[in-house]
């Protein structure tokens, strides 16, 4: 295996560039992106991990006239246009500011490190204090801002006021590049100051608003939050998605370029694993591997010829929009979800314009949020061959990594959702010996839960456990302990009370009943209940009967 200088977690073009690291030429990005100048704003989303910050710091190295980038982009595509690159590379006053880093459980916190950015920001540009151009009064302006404690208020204005000192400076209107720029809004609905923070961003973005002093601006993201919601009044507005771009070959790889990353790292052989647990993405026209996944994995490769794939992707964010659907929906969407994780599709409704105010209003937005976030991909004709209604978009899990955060993720999220539902009904029946409410609840409680695999005694067995552990009681298993015992046995000795249970399950919705009442009459053959009977007052046996998503529960 050949030895690549690997840069993971390095979104620095110029450092890349400038120590020799291994990077996959996406500069003709920028040819693309000069097709259409007279755009004054334009909106990348992309889910995270996909290259969004690396392709800005790389605009930003090409446009700043501040840098002598000749040599960085030596040998690049985007050198070969050299009329463009003589109008184009560092002509140009360039703002490139980043919101990644914006977080705060209040919004104090948050408005701290808004500070902190923008102040950073303005520190690039000391030399403007110096100038004759700029007037005492946006000097004085500047100082509050590099200070680190501007007001609201000026935090709102900070860009328009750094736009336009540059344009009078340099005498050209200003590009701006505006990476993550939804962070801090996400971050604040899961905290709880969407509206402070939704109000600060918007004064920001007033900047993009018929602003005679900006040239154009690129702005980068996960989600688009609806137009009147932030970018309020922008004019010339374009909107680049997953759903409907062309640019995707920009963001992510493609085949060809994974192809040659194999070649050059002498790797070929893992080609089909790495297409299986890293590919599968279908953005726009293009089939897409996840960069963050692949790079990592040539390097842990380059470590370990043996190593397996890993889940590279799952620990670069946190999921709080996701966990709050699972908690939201219930179990409207278990049947989905059983069909996504058995590598089938879903046919849904996908809305691209979300706030994050009014995320949870329908079931549809869950669907859109995993499809815009990259836990969900669009399939493919071949993947999907039954009808897709106009409007909607045939969905599923796009590869062997997403399919594993389902299983150890999202699953264990819903099933601790589901065991925590509406217990105290279950518990009553249980120790009051009402078996017909048991049988009520556990069947609820089993619609709730997710299974994708054959309906199996495991599966039953690790659901009815759940319930109990999940609950703080004490309980054995069979399982556990060995031949001799009921499945399940959950004691309550605070009240001298203990509760059995014998499970079967039944792959004929005919033999519900009669399987139960094999149950029962098993703890009466091998007198479960009598090594109980010194140490407890109340002894509760129960026959239960498991088939799909149904059970009956009968009490001795």
């Amino acid at each position: 295996m050949k030895s690549l200088s690997i840069p993971v977690g390095v979104s620095d073009f110029a450092e890349i560039r400038q120590n020799g690291y291994y990077y996959v030429d996406k500069t003709a990005l920028i040819g693309e992106l000069l097709k259409t100048t007279a755009t004054k704003v334009t909106l990348i989303t992309r889910p995270r991990r996909f290259g969004k910050t690396l392709a800005m710091s790389m605009l930003d190295t090409f446009f700043d006239i501040r840098k002598n980038s000749r040599a960085l982009f030596e040998g690049l595509a985007i050198t070969k246009d050299q009329g463009l690159c003589e109008k184009w590379m560092n002509q140009w006053p360039t703002v490139f500011v980043s919101f990644r880093q914006v977080d705060g459980l209040n919004f104090s916190a948050a408005c701290g490190m808004l500070n902190l950015a923008i102040a950073n920001l303005y520190k690039q540009h000391l030399y403007l204090l110096d100038s004759d151009k700029i007037s005492i009064y946006d000097k004085e302006s500047m100082n509050q801002i590099l200070s680190g404690n501007a007001s609201v208020t000026e935090l709102k204005g900070s860009l328009l006021l750094l736009i336009g000192m540059l344009q009078v400076y340099y005498g050209k209107p200003v590009i701006l590049l505006i990476d993550e720029y939804d962070v801090p809004i996400a971050k604040a609905n899961s905290n709880g100051y969407y509206n402070e923070m939704l109000d600060v961003m918007k004064g920001l973005m007033q900047a993009l608003k018929d602003n005679p002093s900006l040239r154009f601006a690129f702005i980068t993201g996960c989600l688009r939050i609806a137009k009147e919601s932030i970018f309020t009044g922008t004019n010339n507005f374009v909107s680049d998605t997953i759903a409907d771009s062309r640019l995707n070959e920009y963001f992510g790889f493609v085949q060809s370029e994974v192809d040659q990353i194999l070649a050059d790292a002498d790797v070929q052989e893992q080609a089909e694993t790495i297409k299986e647990w890293y590919d599968g993405y279908h953005f726009g026209d293009f089939d897409v591997y996840c960069p963050w996944d692949v790079m990592n994995y040539i390097l842990e490769l380059q470590h370990n010829p043996n190593a397996k794939p890993d889940s590279y992707w799952k620990n670069t964010s946190d999921n709080a929009i996701i966990r709050s659907f699972i908690d939201y929906a219930g179990s409207s969407i278990t049947k989905k979800l059983e069909t996504l994780l058995s590598g089938g599709c879903i046919v849904q409704r996908i809305d691209e314009n979300l706030t994050y105010d009014y995320l949870h209003s329908s079931e549809d937005n869950l669907w859109s949020i995993l499809y815009l976030t990259g836990y969900l991909t669009r399939a493919r004709n071949c993947d999907f061959a039954g009808e897709v209604p106009e409007g909607t978009t045939a969905l599923m899990i796009p590869n062997e990594e997403i399919r594993e955060i389902f299983e150890t993720t999202i699953i264990r999220w819903f099933d601790d959702s589901a065991r925590t539902w509406n217990r105290t009904s279950l518990f009553d029946a249980v120790w009051s010996g009402d078996s017909e409410g048991v049988t009520k609840a556990m069947n609820a409680l089993l619609r709730r839960t997710i299974s994708y695999h054959d309906y199996r005694e495991d599966f039953y067995h690790a659901f009815l456990a759940g319930i109990f552990t999940g609950a703080g009681y004490m309980v054995d298993s069979n399982k556990e302990h060995g031949e001799g015992r009921s499945d399940v046995v959950v004691y309550d000795p605070v009240n001298g009370r203990v509760a059995i249970f014998e499970a079967k399950y039944t792959k004929i919705l005919e033999k519900l009943e009669p399987e139960c009442d094999e149950a029962l009459a098993q703890i009466d053959d091998r007198m479960y209940a009598k090594e109980y009977e010194e140490d407890y007052d109340q002894i509760l046996c129960y026959g239960i009967s498991f088939f799909k998503k149904r059970c009956m529960v009968k009490m001795k």
